[in-house]
């Protein structure tokens, strides 16, 4: 893991230079290992890294170049099967001065081009300039478990790791964009390449970018999508094998390091299948730690009792961490400031502190990041098919193909909701049955009837949001409900926290790798029939089926597991309410223009557990205050 950056196109080499030192200062969390910039001869391209040393520690420094100088990448990731590609390109003919997976792409991209990124089995963002074309080709992983942003400005191209180095030249206004702050307003998240800032893009997941001097504009394409063309040729054995062949060796490619290495483990089926198998394939004798959170605020928040038990059947090295309302309001702002823009939740809060204790021990963590969406895990999912059974129950028409349940198989999958009562509450408030897109929108939906909370002028326009979440639902033509909202959250949710996932990590120069990404795996579940990926409703059951003789059964059978729940509200009304008067209630906030003050601070202090009112507020409040009105980095506490 690094922080790369770049610009291309500026018209004072010197100026560049320095604004380029500038950003590479602000990403020194990033890479605390070393730093270098390399600047074209006769082109205005300028190419800077700070390196986080993972693999070849000696000779991996960059931005590197090819021995005959034609090429020169700053790169951010991993490659995780560099080694099997380093074989393939020396039998054509290239010639290796490190060890190191840098070197691979480099060689890739001169052997096979752009379809070089095919090839590759990795995280990843990277910057290649082409000395002989003149040109910088970027790149983003399929899933966008790395960040690249970019900003277009008279002309000139600057990328960066994070938003916050493009903000070091003063050329680029701290201009809120409000599309992405309407978006912010409805779903804790942006959708597609937007921001939270005016004129900041990302470059989607599984995108390629292209830009020469003298270009108007950057050249942007997907080079992968999931295909959800369902494979009917085979049985749900064969899937299930084919599901733990993957698994494991999508494990065994990410333990590759050159540096100590543990997991997060949380007491789920996730985090608990990625380190039974990192057990299973570590070499005997070696160490494993595992890194737990937890709140001491109740069993609700404490799920210490599952990780302990996980790691005592794998003979791990537990370390816990437990946090309280006086560590969250010392941090917020600090995490705020990692973190970019508004996060999707508060999670990011004991992550950020689990990573920090994480990064005391070990360089590198494996974590279990996207196993609910690729494995279709979140009460979510069950509670919008349930509709879907009951409208099929209702029409006659649930033993029909394209159902995957019956009302009557998926009832005994139902108690996996009891926590979940004011979701239901809120899905049914509108009336059941609408259309399905309609229907997903309102269980995404964060801020939902917070709308008399916000001046007239920033109420959320519905219409247009819901028009841009159609875009996403139904692009891929996916038939099944189910399907619409895996590639739904593929493409949005799971940014979200990934985003949380890179921030959190790489605030303390630590390396997160989450397996259960592996494109394989997503491309596998993609094409899997609906009915034996989620029968009878079953939330994750043929993961459950696939992984349940690395599990205890406590661990695969738990209905409470909620993932990583925030006593927020609780705090709010009790130890931290003066924080969130004092922050809410700021003159600052209530001239932002964008809460009704008084009624924001009534609602926070009456809020249900769980809900996620008092932190979006706190969030964009002590966003705003940084990166708008200039406040920058809090002071280390």
């Amino acid at each position: 893991m690094c922080g790369i950056a770049g610009s291309v196109g500026h018209r004072d080499a010197a100026a560049a230079a320095a604004n380029g030192a500038a950003m590479l200062s602000l990403l020194a969390h990033r890479g605390p290992d070393g730093h270098g910039s390399w600047a074209a001869p006769d082109a205005p391209a300028w190419l800077g890294h700070r390196r986080l040393a993972i693999i070849d520690i000696a000779a991996g420094a960059q931005p590197m170049a090819t021995a005959d100088g034609a090429l020169v990448v700053t790169f951010n990731g991993c490659i995780y099967n560099y080694r099997e590609l380093r074989v393939e390109l020396e039998a054509a003919g290239r010639v290796f001065a490190t060890h190191s997976d840098t070197e691979v792409i480099l060689h890739a991209y001169a052997v096979w081009g752009e379809d070089c990124l095919r090839r590759f089995n990795g995280m990843w963002a990277f910057a290649i300039w082409d000395v002989k074309k003149r040109r910088l080709f970027a790149a983003r992983d399929r899933l966008g478990v790395k960040p690249f942003y970019w900003l277009l400005r008279d002309g000139r191209l600057q990328f960066a790791s994070e938003i916050k180095a493009l903000l070091v030249d003063p050329a680029n206004r701290r201009g809120v964009d409000q599309d992405g702050l309407r978006q912010y307003l409805t779903f804790q998240f942006c959708l597609g390449d937007r921001t939270m800032f005016a004129g900041v893009q990302r470059l989607p997941p599984g995108h390629c970018l292209s830009f020469a001097p003298g270009d108007t504009a950057p050249r942007i394409r997907s080079w992968w999508d999931v295909d959800f063309t369902i494979d009917e040729d085979h049985s749900a054995g064969w899937f299930q094998r084919r599901l733990r062949e993957l698994l494991e060796d999508s494990v065994r490619l990410r333990l590759r390091a050159d540096v100590p290495l543990g997991a997060h483990l949380s007491g789920g089926v996730d985090s608990s299948t990625v380190v039974a198998l990192a057990r299973k394939l570590l070499p005997e004798g070696a160490r494993l730690l595992t890194f737990t959170g937890a709140f001491d605020h109740g069993p609700r928040y404490d799920e210490r009792q599952h990780a302990r038990l996980v790691a005592q059947r794998h003979a791990a090295e537990p370390h816990e961490i437990v946090m309280g309302p006086a560590d969250f309001a010392d941090s917020i702002e600090r995490i705020v400031w990692h973190m970019d823009e508004p996060a999707a939740g508060p999670g990011v809060f004991p992550q950020y502190h689990v990573a920090a204790l994480a990064s005391k021990h070990v360089k590198v963590i494996l974590g279990g990041q996207g196993g609910d969406e690729l494995f279709i895990g979140y009460a979510r999912y069950l509670v919008a098919y349930l509709e879907e059974c009951l409208k099929g129950a209702i029409e006659d028409t649930g033993h029909r193909p394209g159902y995957v349940a019956t009302l009557g198989s998926i009832v005994p999958n139902l108690p996996s909701l009891q926590s979940y009562l004011p979701m239901l509450r809120a899905f049914w408030k509108r009336g059941p049955f609408g259309e399905p897109a309609q229907r997903y929108f309102d269980l995404m939906d964060r801020f939902g009837g917070v709308a008399p909370l916000l001046h007239g002028d920033l109420r959320v326009d519905e219409r247009r949001t819901m028009d841009e979440f159609r875009a996403t639902f139904e692009v891929h033509g996916a038939a099944s409900m189910i399907n619409r909202i895996l590639y739904f959250d593929l493409k949005t949710h799971l940014q979200s926290l990934l985003h949380v996932e890179d921030r959190t990590s790489m605030a303390f120069g630590l390396e997160s790798r989450v397996p259960l990404l592996d494109y394989r795996l997503v491309e596998l579940m993609a094409s899997i029939p609906p009915r034996q990926k989620f029968e009878n409703g079953r939330l994750k059951h043929l993961f459950l089926q696939t992984v349940e003789d690395l599990l205890p059964r406590e661990i695969r059978e738990r209905r409470d597991k909620m993932g990583f729940p925030v006593p927020l509200p609780e705090w709010g009304a009790g130890p931290l309410r003066e924080f969130v008067h004092d922050v809410l209630g700021s003159r600052a906030a209530r001239q932002r223009g964008i809460w009704k003050s008084d009624e924001l601070l009534t609602a926070a202090g009456n809020e249900a557990s769980f809900g996620r009112v008092t932190w979006g507020a706190l969030c964009l409040e002590l966003w705003h205050r940084q990166f708008v009105d200039g406040a920058g980095l809090p002071a280390a506490s």
